[in-house]
């Protein structure tokens, strides 16, 4: 299976996630670790029933990218541990502290997907 990192751009602002309740993010870029290329289409799709955590902030966030890696999903995941990320989100079904890394900074994402 193939894991995504999907790059999405968020002006800040609280949001209402799922199970995870309401949650304030900040303004800036966040990578979601993801599997299944497929998931990929559903993502950039405006309507969609609301499922996975990233669904909750993708109705507010643009995405701005994505990136494939073949590694499994948590490694990848694991791999963002230098990146701040938000707790338990998108990690209901592992036992990944999150999927979803935090950066102000674009060009970071960038030189780090490089390496990936």
């Amino acid at each position: 299976m193939v894991t995504y990192c999907l790059i999405s751009y968020f002006k800040g602002g609280k949001l209402t996630v799922g199970s995870l309740g309401r949650i304030a993010l900040k303004k800036g870029y966040y990578i979601y670790v993801g599997s299944g290329l497929f998931r990929i289409e559903r993502h950039y799709r405006k309507k969609k029933k609301l499922k996975w955590h990233i669904d909750y902030l993708l109705k507010k966030a643009k995405i701005v990218g994505f990136a494939l890696s073949k590694k499994k999903e948590c490694r990848v995941a694991s791999l963002f541990s230098g990146f701040p990320s938000i707790a338990k989100f998108g990690s209901s079904d592992c036992s990944c502290s999150s999927h979803l890394f935090y950066s102000v900074s674009m060009k970071k994402i960038e030189k780090f997907l490089d390496n990936l």
